[in-house]
């Protein structure tokens, strides 16, 4: 009786040796010492349009929100979901049918009427109801807020950034990012160039 009460405590003591921590909000670093090189870097590449069928690395047999610009590869040992990206500087951008049931996506205005409006209080709560629309469609991050500044008048994406003033562009931006941040849900600074 006395082996087997001791083989079991070994066996239990590797068992535990062997134990993968489970994502949490007070266990991140762990989870992180607990990752591969190649789980780092898979998570970083995720799988864009097109992608999800490509036979990559981070490749997904599902698509979690048909029209979402990607995911993050899972990495299920360690109880991290794949994440859903979205473009969506002036509102989330997917498709607006899954199934039998309809997505449709408010189109809110662009980043340059945003900080016309000098107004980061009205901004953080047209964002927050952006956020929202966000976190009920199954989306994770979206893609935005544009940070470049106006330096040239034919740039072509000047619509999604704020101003050629880099205090008021800041100001706006942090209005965008907290709105969108109460609810849950991330964002992914863009473009933002010097």
């Amino acid at each position: 009786m006395k082996k087997i009460l001791i083989t079991g405590a070994i066996l239990l003591s590797a068992c535990s040796l062997f134990a993968q921590p489970k994502l949490s909000k007070d266990n991140i670093d762990e989870v992180i010492n607990a990752m591969t090189v190649e789980e780092k870097a898979t998570i970083l590449v995720g799988g864009g349009w097109g992608s999800m069928s490509a036979g990559s690395m981070t490749a997904s047999s599902t698509v979690l929100v048909p029209g979402a610009a990607g995911t993050t590869r899972a990495i299920e040992r360690l109880g991290i979901p794949q994440t859903v990206l979205a473009d969506g500087p002036a509102g989330l951008r997917i498709n607006p049918v899954r199934g039998d049931q309809t997505y449709y996506c408010t189109g809110f205005p662009v980043g340059t009427v945003m900080a016309s409006m000098w107004n980061t209080d009205l901004v953080q709560e047209l964002t927050s109801a952006m956020g929202n629309e966000v976190l009920e469609y199954g989306v994770d991050v979206i893609l935005a807020p544009g940070m470049n500044l106006h330096r040239n008048p034919l740039c072509g994406r000047n619509f999604e950034y704020y101003s050629e003033d880099p205090l008021l562009t800041g100001k706006t931006a942090a209005a965008f990012i907290n709105g969108i941040q109460s609810n849950g849900v991330g964002v992914s600074v863009k473009h933002f160039a010097v």
